[in-house]
């Protein structure tokens, strides 16, 4: 095989979209091929090929994330795959790399993410499982929330068209996202073709999209997104379901009244809730937490392409000064020592011997502030060369509130 990997054209892009299908087992209509298109950067897509046939592919959405301190710039990888005919060749190994190769070159971005339609394939690739999800099926008849659930008579509950709400939508969105790390900014073009879509293949046997806004004088304070579907049992019992695609709120008495108004939908006997950040505040307003029936997934995987840069990106919850030696077999760039001083927001070249030795995919695994690093040195993957040195840079990487992606890119 003559591999070679590349930027695509244009004129490639329909082939490029036949190799990702064919990857993904998938066989989507025109709409959703054009929708693809319109969020695909070209000139951050590469392909590779053998001989003339494309054969593998992988893209880079240019974000601003959320990190602990603030947002920051962060490549969004996505649409990765090899096909069938081609696996275990080498091919993914080459994409990867050239991707890396090209951020650190390029400079626009340290940190890259994604999510993974396989746990098992980002570690050897120098990525960590930065942030969790957890999804609920909560019944609707032992939904009842707690005494002290907070309540606001200013707010009112209204059943929105998503196309309409979409101001509403934005503010509310644009209000949570600096807040919570792993949240990251949402194009007008990204909220029409992947948050609000309304087909029959968007639908998935479920019914249309609706959107529920609390309210008030000022304007939006929260929503939810979901669908529903009625079904009754061989008694007319009824057994419809919702699923919560997505659910937001500035505040506790707004999050609260859309929950209820989704927990409260007539004729639904259950509600699934996918991809919720595990402090979701549900565990704390359900009287009954046991009725959740939590299901614990990974959620994002941070990559530091530049471990230097990434370091000195984010903010810390307590002061640590620091020598960690990186551990990265894929960039070569990170290997070596680096002195980390929070206080500074420094993060340096040094000689000094090192206090921990670390892996790059535990420090990825770290930097959104929701993996402490102990468990990582008691399987194995960290050195201690300085007594309380591991405690004291999990203690400074760690954050409130945990790191949460919601949906996926």
């Amino acid at each position: 095989m003559s591999l070679t990997v590349r930027a695509i054209t244009d004129s490639e892009w329909p082939a490029y979209s036949d190799v990702l299908f064919e990857a993904f087992n998938s066989s989507y209509p025109s709409e959703i091929r054009e929708r693809w298109r319109e969020l695909a950067e070209i000139d951050r897509t590469i392909a590779a090929f053998d001989g003339d046939l494309a054969v593998g592919g992988a893209q880079i959405l240019s974000f601003s994330m959320t990190v602990p301190g603030g947002p920051i710039p962060v490549a969004g990888v996505t649409s990765v795959g090899v096909l069938p005919s081609h696996r275990r060749r080498g091919v993914l190994t080459a994409l990867m790399t050239r991707q890396l190769h090209d951020l650190h070159e390029n400079g626009r971005e340290a940190v890259a993410a994604l999510y993974a339609s396989e746990a098992g394939i980002y570690g050897r690739f120098g990525y960590g499982r930065a942030a969790d999800t957890l999804s609920f099926r909560i019944p609707t008849h032992d939904s009842a929330f707690t005494r002290s659930a907070p309540t606001d008579p200013a707010l009112r509950l209204r059943l929105v068209p998503p196309a309409d709400a979409l101001p509403a939508l934005q503010r509310v969105y644009d209000a949570v996202r600096p807040g919570r790390p792993g949240l990251y900014g949402r194009s007008g073009g990204f909220w029409r073709n992947e948050i609000l879509p309304d087909t029959e293949h968007d639908r998935g046997g479920m019914g249309p999209l609706r959107c529920l806004v609390a309210e008030d004088a000022t304007g939006a304070r929260g929503y939810a997104l979901f669908r529903a579907r009625g079904r009754w049992s061989e008694h007319s019992v009824p057994e419809g379901e919702v699923r919560l695609l997505e659910l937001m709120a500035t505040d506790p008495a707004a999050y609260a009244l859309v929950w209820r108004g989704v927990l409260d939908r007539d004729l639904c006997a259950v509600v699934h809730a996918g991809r919720r950040p595990v402090d979701d505040p549900i565990m704390h307003l359900l009287a009954d937490p046991r009725r959740l029936n939590a299901i614990w997934f990974d959620d994002l995987w941070i990559r530091l392409v530049d471990v230097d840069r990434a370091l000195a990106a984010r903010a810390y919850a307590a002061p640590a000064d620091l020598v960690l030696e990186v551990v990265d077999e894929i960039c070569p760039w990170n290997a070596g020592r680096l002195r980390l001083v929070t206080d500074k927001g420094s993060c340096e070249p040094t000689d000094a011997p090192a206090d921990l030795t670390l892996p790059v995919d535990v420090l990825g695994a770290a930097y959104l502030g929701g993996r402490p690093l102990r468990a990582a040195a008691d399987a194995g993957l960290v050195r201690e060369h300085r007594p309380g040195a591991l405690r004291e840079l999990s203690a400074a990487m760690m954050w409130d509130p945990a790191p949460w992606g919601c949906r996926v890119f």
